[in-house]
């Protein structure tokens, strides 16, 4: 199968599933995530491969979710639902806001696959690229990387709460409330990543780390996996992702929900980011349009936080 949003290769037992979509810092389309996912299964599938690698090209490893009506792949696409428009997880999930949900189906593909995965991160991990990489078996990231989740600030809370599940409560809390951005090096100290090394040692650290893996057979890679897994499933992780994701849509119908989509509607996205960060002075808040203050959003109790597209 050829892929337009990322490239797969393979190199003796290491599959690597690249992002690409650089000039869009690797926003997740529908499109790119329905190819993630048919390429994570091809190496599956594939006897020789023993570990998958999740990286990707340029600058930054994802910003997040594709806030653009760009994010819809096109009809004729091979990896996506015909009539979702979705990456296909066995439902169609019509109906108001059920994008969370979608996100989390889809992401166990990732937590369900025989061979373990990397994710190797560098530049920013944003809102739908902490959850992308969060599900993954393991996280090796650069020093410098910049994580974060600012869609808390102003559109809705996290569509895969994550958070406790990887971080100290406090910790959790402040990631998931604020959303500020943290360093690699912050995010392997508090356990999130389980390495940070200098960027343009990256790529050779990760190699190496995942073929020490790939020693180990097929079959006890797989059994190793599932029995990790299944401890954390007995406490209670899938109730607590599903769950996430009802509050998550509650969150777009609170009375200042609407003040997102009509910053977009009337500045467009990139005024509506800044508006956003702006305060903070992080992210799209860095640049000198972004406004330093701004009134507290209240709304008019009209829902349109996620004005059709995810964080």
């Amino acid at each position: 199968m050829s892929y337009e949003d990322i490239t797969y290769e393979t190199e003796g037992r290491l599959a690597f599933v690249t992002l690409n979509r650089p000039e869009k810092l690797n926003a997740l389309s529908n499109n790119l995530r329905g190819e993630v996912m048919h390429a994570m299964k091809e190496a599956e599938a594939d006897p020789e491969i023993g570990v998958i690698i999740l990286k990707a090209a340029g600058r930054a490893f994802s910003a997040g979710y594709d806030l653009t009506p760009s994010r819809a792949a096109g009809d004729d696409s091979p990896y996506v639902h015909p009539r979702s428009k979705l990456p296909d997880t066995g439902s169609t999930h019509p109906g108001p806001q059920e994008w969370s949900r979608h996100v989390v189906a889809t992401n166990w593909t990732i937590w369900e696959l025989s061979k373990p995965v990397i994710a190797q991160v560098h530049g920013y991990c944003l809102a739908g690229g902490t959850e992308l990489a969060s599900i993954c078996d393991f996280r090796i990231v650069a020093e410098d990387a910049q994580i974060g989740y600012p869609p808390v600030r102003a559109m809705t809370s996290m569509d895969m709460m994550w958070a406790p599940w990887h971080l100290p409560m406090s910790k959790a809390r402040e990631f998931a409330y604020v959303g500020d951005s943290h360093s690699g090096e912050d995010m392997e100290r508090l356990g999130w990543a389980n390495y940070a090394v200098p960027g343009d040692q990256l790529d050779a650290f990760v190699q190496k780390f995942a073929t020490r893996m790939a020693h180990i057979d097929n079959d006890q890679l797989m059994y190793s996996k599932r029995s990790v897994n299944r401890q954390y499933e007995v406490m209670g992780i899938r109730t607590g992702l599903w769950s996430g994701t009802e509050i998550q849509a509650l969150s777009a119908y609170r009375p200042a929900a609407g003040e997102w989509g009509k910053r977009v509607r009337e500045g467009g996205l990139k005024a509506a980011l800044e508006w956003r960060d702006g305060p903070f002075r992080d992210f799209r808040g860095r640049y000198e349009t972004a406004p330093q203050e701004r009134e507290l959003a209240r709304g008019d109790g009209q829902q349109d936080a996620r004005s059709g597209y995810g964080n």
